[in-house]
């Protein structure tokens, strides 16, 4: 030894053949995406093999042009979790939002949209199902956009039933775009 201290590495890095030539040809064809890509280089570069080239970290990153962290994750994620997962996305356990409607309250929202509208009314619009999905006690809260959304989902005629907000106020547009008025009845 030179003086030098030689740091002993927590995750260690031995690719076989087939994984080599796995990587090799991953980053040859350069069609996944730039992080899988990425991954594929430190692994060949750190790989301690007799096949690899066996480079510290600090001439990764320097090379590589990435951080200390992504290089030591890579290495951690091959020694803990295994080849595939270091290339492969984590799936999230669940949505980042959970859904407003589940089965249940989709079919009752459905089932309201079906029944009669409320007195005065000659149809039920997406803003009036708002309100009463939130007063029968089906969902907490819900925007008018959602509940389009859940009825458009529905693949039935209950969206051109469930009048528009602006009710009837339909516009024609312009050759160029612009508004040009409002519709009467009679067109």
């Amino acid at each position: 030894m030179s003086g030098k201290a030689i740091a002993v590495k927590k995750y260690v890095v031995k690719l076989s053949e087939d994984e080599r030539n796995q990587l090799h040809e991953m980053i040859r064809k350069g069609k996944s995406s730039a992080q899988r890509l990425m991954k594929a280089r430190i692994l060949l570069k750190a790989d301690v093999s007799e096949a690899g080239e066996g480079w510290s970290d600090s001439r990764i990153i320097k090379a590589l042009e990435t951080s200390a962290t992504t290089v030591y994750r890579t290495r951690q994620q091959l020694v803990e979790e295994g080849f595939e997962a270091v290339l492969s996305r984590k799936k999230r356990a669940r949505p980042p939002v959970p859904p407003i409607f589940d089965g249940e309250k989709e079919a009752r929202l459905i089932a309201l949209a079906c029944s009669q509208p409320p007195k005065g009314r000659a149809r039920w619009t997406l803003r009036l199902l708002e309100d009463k999905v939130v007063e029968l006690n089906i969902v907490d809260r819900a925007s008018d956009s959602t509940i389009g959304r859940v009825l458009k989902k529905t693949r039935s005629s209950l969206i051109s039933r469930v009048g528009h907000p602006a009710g009837s106020e339909r516009r024609i547009r312009s050759r160029h775009g612009g508004r040009t008025g409002g519709l009467h009845k009679a067109a």
